[in-house]
């Protein structure tokens, strides 16, 4: 079946599904593979529980005209998106970046909203799957879309690219994660920049932060719209900044206070008030809308349980991001302090050496009495009065006996360590 007739099908449905425990009625579902299933053999369950059609690769599974059968299922549903994003011709923004995708997009999605009809990634679907499926939720009403891309090796962003065809794209930063994948860091920012190469190649802008010397020099050939702290030319100037301890940013004479913790939000926030000034949102809509933002999903969320402070950033971790909340929770005035640390996954040679930076760095917090959870800060352990190290998190459950009152708690872990867990225990 071609792309053209599988569009037109698409058309009378209500909705995409990949996943039969979640189907709607009048959906679409695509049955993918992955290394231990094959949806192939739930496409009759998922037109009994009420898809309107389903799209099979297999012609095994073939019963009746309700099963659209193509060469690739995966495939047929990124060219589906990419068709549907040609047919609709929205401004598109793409994002990416090591740390900070998901809290700049939400940020973004907040400013734009206020202008514009606006969809944004849902979730964590920002990979090969998941974008396609964030492009087929946009609709003719929708004005701009926003696109998160993640990736762990090379490649996965220009390819992601080629299916979104965004008009406007921004990084983060390029930081420690994913080294694994990306064979260290010189990878990382060699993947990452696929996107600036796709910018690049088809003439469109790229919003920039002048303050970090990377992207200021892996963007000087690039069509830009840039803003910055410093004495640089730029298009937006962030007049101050300040955590103490949540961002807040000064911009065109306003103070802006979000609800973000750390100073490391504040990019975060100079990016959606940039981005937000470039589609020619108010400044007063700006302001409002960044600090209407509440953090959610384990990110930088502040949680206040009887009279602890606890700061829950356990949605993941990698060294840069570890360090940059080490830092920030450094900076807070109660006493006494506590970090829940847990292992920091995907750093591949590099995770022995990574991990003891952050121990070495915890020895010197002698403020903090710091628990490392997981094997990986287990091997790398050393004797120091302040630290705690426990193999795996039961063991941890197993010898903790609470905080403190008045505490102040950090909470951080890669997502596989699921830390939330210790909210209970506190």
């Amino acid at each position: 079946m071609t792309t053209e007739a599988l569009y037109q099908h698409f058309l009378t449905c209500t909705s995409i599904s990949t996943d039969t425990r979640k189907i709607e009625p009048g959906s679409m579902f695509f049955a993918l593979k992955g290394d231990h299933f094959d949806a192939n053999t739930f496409a009759k369950e998922a037109l009994a529980k009420g898809a309107a059609f389903v799209v099979i690769d297999n012609p095994d599974y073939y019963e009746n005209d309700k099963m659209l059968l193509v060469n690739n299922s995966l495939e047929a549903l990124q060219q589906l998106a990419n068709f549907h994003r040609k047919q609709l011709g929205l401004p598109i923004i793409a994002l990416t970046g090591s740390n900070g995708k998901t809290t700049t997009k939400e940020l973004i999605y907040a400013v734009l909203s206020s202008k514009y009809i606006t969809r944004a990634t849902q979730g964590n679907l920002n990979n090969h799957i998941g974008v396609p499926l964030t492009l087929l939720s946009f609709t003719k009403n929708t004005e701009v879309g926003i696109v998160e891309m993640g990736a762990n090796h090379q490649r996965e962003i220009a390819m992601l690219c080629r299916i979104t065809e965004p008009n406007f794209g921004y990084i983060t930063n390029f930081g420690k994660a994913h080294l694994e994948g990306f064979g260290g860091i010189e990878g990382v920012i060699k993947g990452k920049s696929e996107l600036y190469d796709y910018l690049s190649e088809n003439i469109k802008t790229a919003f920039v932060n002048l303050d970090d010397p990377l992207q200021k020099e892996k963007t000087q050939n690039l069509s830009r719209y840039t803003f910055a702290t410093g004495t640089y030319n730029c298009d937006v100037r962030i007049e101050s900044t300040g955590a103490g301890p949540m961002a807040q940013v000064g911009y065109n004479g306003l103070l802006i206070k979000s609800k973000l913790i750390g100073k490391y939000n504040i990019t975060n926030i100079s990016a959606a008030i940039t981005i937000g000034n470039y589609f020619k949102v108010s400044d007063r809509k700006i302001k409002e809308a960044i600090e209407s933002y509440v953090p959610a999903n384990n990110r930088s969320q502040i949680i206040e349980k009887g009279n602890k402070r606890i700061i829950l950033d356990a949605y993941n971790a990698n060294p840069s991001s570890m360090a940059a909340a080490i830092d920030n929770f450094s900076l807070l005035q109660e006493n006494p302090k506590i970090a829940l640390l847990g292992d920091m996954f995907e750093l591949g040679p590099e995770s022995n050496y990574e991990h003891s930076r952050i121990i070495d760095i915890m020895s010197e917090k002698k403020e903090i009495s710091t628990y490392f959870i997981g094997k990986d800060f287990y091997q790398a352990k050393t004797e120091k009065p302040n630290l705690h190290f426990y193999n795996d998190y039961e063991a941890f459950t197993a010898s903790f006996s609470g905080a403190p009152d008045n505490a102040a708690i950090l909470i951080k872990g890669s997502r596989g360590m699921a830390l939330e867990r210790a909210l209970e225990l506190l």
